[in-house]
């Protein structure tokens, strides 16, 4: 269940940065269009720290997989 979030959510910082993109250049507000490139950016950097795995070889993810299992 915790994959497909993180998937949405990759899905989400992709159309972030598309969108800033098209609202850039449509338009020229580049502090919006900053302001979600930003956000996209957050939105990564939270499936890194869920995805990247620590000084033990393992991911906060894995640990939730596992325990849930039992």
């Amino acid at each position: 269940m915790l994959d497909t979030v993180l998937s949405i959510v990759v899905l989400a910082a992709v159309a972030l940065f598309v969108g800033a993109f098209l609202l850039w250049k449509r338009t020229g507000n580049a502090k919006n269009a900053l302001l979600m490139v930003l956000l996209g950016l957050i939105a990564l950097g939270n499936v890194a720290i869920w995805t990247i795995p620590d000084a033990d070889g393992e991911a906060p993810l894995d640990k939730i997989e596992r325990g849930s299992d039992r």
